[in-house]
């Protein structure tokens, strides 16, 4: 029997959301956290101090208007945004992935991505009520250049969707196969997004080189730059393309409190810097330890997380758990990912932990 408040879901909520799960956020009270690809680094105490002070003058009474036009300014600098290009703020790049999906549903649209991937791109399809086209990449997480090509001119994407680093295999995808995909989507008149949200570990980038394709956007995040708390996304490409796409953005959509965070921590890039290289360093070492690990593989990486493939994921990971390591078991997100784990890099005493707990749980 029903209960009335079944009876009123029933008829106000939509059937694929009703058959949807929620984004999944795994518990690490008690744990060391390597599962989210978080910089696990605080900034000194002297920077917290003077961060706290900064925040305690921000006028909380007034809606953020003026920032956020100085946070676009700040970053437009940082990143060395190219001429004729803008920046537009998203609350996290998953607000832009969102935004990007409602100003480009027009009927008959598709969201193209390869997989595995990030599962926000399919997510975003599916609540704008988009069709979303998954293409498999090969099994060492390349992409297939063939199923790409033909899937862009079978279904004509508006969105295609290349994370670069990608994520979950922390991969760059080749360079000369990324431009004949660029090339091929402009062809049908569709737009490419890089996701670069794991820039900061990346010896790659496409944000130089938006100026010469019009129909390029590069999004990025501070949260892996050591802003995960804060919620900072933001895109750039083409003026006109972004005055488009930023008429669907909320008003006020980024608070003045992660506004001013974001310019005190702008003006402390290098110390957000020195983090980065530590983790780059670090991941280097991991790459070399599992390297010596039997029955593991190591991908490699150009993020701050190592994807590792191992004889039994389940129960590796519920092995790292029992001995006070949380990473992520992926193995379910997709059949290319059978029994692999993705290990977030760490503070130097973090990794050496997840180290010893991985080979004591193979």
């Amino acid at each position: 029997m029903t209960t009335p408040l079944q009876e009123r879901l029933a008829r106000v909520i939509r059937q694929d959301v009703k058959s949807m799960h929620a984004y999944a956020i795994q518990d690490s009270t008690g744990l060391v956290k390597l599962d989210a690809m978080e910089n696990p680094f605080r900034l000194p105490e002297h920077l917290q101090r003077a961060l706290g002070e900064r925040l305690g003058r921000v006028a909380i009474n007034r809606y953020p208007v003026g920032c956020a036009a100085d946070v676009i300014s700040a970053l437009s600098e940082y990143v060395q945004l190219p001429p004729g290009c803008k920046l537009m703020l998203g609350n996290g790049s998953d607000e832009l992935i969102s935004l990007l999906a409602l100003a480009c549903d027009v009927p008959g649209a598709t969201i193209l991505a390869p997989v595995p991937g990030f599962v926000m791109y399919e997510m975003s399809a599916r609540l704008q009520g988009l069709r979303f086209v998954g293409v498999p990449t090969t099994p060492d997480f390349e992409l297939d250049e063939a199923a790409m090509l033909a899937a862009i001119e079978t279904h004509r994407p508006a969105l295609t969707y290349i994370a670069y680093p990608n994520n979950p295999t922390a991969n760059l995808f080749d360079d000369a196969v990324v431009e004949r995909i660029v090339a091929a989507v402009g062809r049908q008149n569709g737009l490419v997004i890089f996701d670069e949200a794991y820039q900061p570990f990346s010896s790659r980038t496409w944000m130089g080189r938006v100026a010469q394709h019009e129909h390029v956007l590069v999004m990025r995040t501070l949260s892996k730059f050591g802003l995960a708390g804060v919620r900072l996304g933001y895109m750039a490409g083409a003026a006109a393309l972004i005055d488009e796409i930023d008429k669907v953005r909320p008003p006020y959509n980024i608070s003045a409190l992660n506004c001013e965070a974001t310019l005190f921590a702008l003006e402390h890039a290098a110390e957000f810097a020195a983090q980065a290289g530590i983790l780059r360093a670090e991941r280097a070492k991991l790459l070399g330890w599992l390297g010596g690990l039997p029955g593991v593989t190591a991908f490699p990486s150009e993020a701050n997380m190592i994807l590792v493939r191992v004889p039994d994921s389940r129960r590796a990971f519920e092995g790292m758990r029992a001995r006070g390591v949380l990473v992520k078991n992926i193995a379910g997100l997709h059949p290319l990912l059978a029994n692999c784990l993705r290990l977030t890099v760490g503070t130097p005493e973090e990794n050496e932990r997840m180290l010893a707990a991985l080979e004591a749980s193979l």
